[in-house]
């Protein structure tokens, strides 16, 4: 392994660029593989329909009993398209993170892939594309429910697509990111920590914005808010795509579009830099203590 690894450190450029998109394509297509191969297409394609209906429609329910059914208040879309982009966030930090469990524990590769010709982080990068696949048609099926049945005010017309395409891009980096930082810390738990992923997500979905403005969190909360990208990234997509309904919250009303993506992409880069130095460190640690190959749960 050491020796792998060794090598793989001291390839030319154009050597290390290749075994990268060999190891990305190949993950990508070995998690989709993983990700569809539990049903035939049809019960699949059911399945990725009902389960995002299924989430937007108990945040529907909730609100209306809350606010009296009084859908044409701003917060309504607000915290609906929050909701619908926040899929991402689980998805991709949940789909990377689950990578070394699935590979250690369950099919136990994860030794073989570390002997493979290729780059682990890339790979485990790759492995989380397949949960964006699918995160992408729930967070579509979503977006359209609302716009058809619930009179979302989304217009196609007027949305500013090049800004949501560019916050998108790096928003799904950025969770990537993320996710493989909680990959890097279940290197080194020995126990089944799947749901590590969807714990850490469900937390920030608390301290992000994506259902309220963090005004509403205790002064002393907010904080945590703030230095996460993921709170700056849905500012961005809700006002791309609903421009003054998102800009009427006070929380960021004092930042415009190109402060925010400057802040998003300092974020995102600081995070970037924090996972691969964690990966770096905790890969070290599991390969002295064995833990590549260590079973445990399955």
């Amino acid at each position: 392994m050491a020796e792998s690894s060794f090598a793989t450190r001291n390839l030319q450029p154009t050597t290390r660029n290749s075994e990268s998109w060999r190891s990305f394509r190949i993950a990508t297509w070995l998690g989709w593989q993983i990700e569809s191969n539990w049903a035939d297409p049809f019960l699949f394609a059911v399945y990725s329909i009902i389960k995002p209906l299924s989430g937007a429609a108990i945040l529907v329910v909730m609100y209306g009993i809350i606010a009296q059914g009084n859908f044409s208040n701003p917060l309504f879309p607000y915290i609906y398209l929050g909701n619908a982009f926040y899929i991402y966030a689980g998805a991709m930090m949940t789909g990377v993170s689950w990578a070394v469990i699935d590979d250690r524990e369950h099919y136990k590769t994860l030794k073989y892939m570390y002997i493979a010709p290729i780059r682990i982080p890339v790979y485990l990068l790759g492995r989380g594309v397949a949960r964006f696949i699918t995160g992408s048609f729930s967070v579509i099926i979503t977006v359209l429910a609302g716009v058809l049945f619930l009179h979302l005010p989304l217009d196609v017309m007027t949305a500013n697509w090049p800004l949501f395409f560019l916050a998108l891009f790096i928003g799904v980096v950025m969770l990537a990111m993320m996710g493989l930082l909680i990959g890097s810390i279940s290197l080194l738990l020995v126990h089944h920590v799947g749901f590590l992923g969807d714990a850490v997500a469900s937390a920030l979905y608390i301290f992000s914005g994506a259902i309220f403005p963090l005004d509403v969190l205790p002064a002393w909360l907010r904080p945590i808010g703030f230095i996460m990208p993921i709170t700056y990234w849905l500012e961005l997509v809700r006002r791309s795509l609903i421009g003054n309904v998102a800009q009427a919250f006070p929380t960021l009303a004092g930042f415009s579009n190109m402060e925010l993506l400057g802040i998003l992409l300092g974020l995102s880069l600081l995070f970037g830099v924090i996972s691969i130095l964690t990966f770096r460190f905790c890969d070290r640690r599991a390969r002295e203590k064995g833990l590549i190959d260590r079973t445990t749960n399955y």
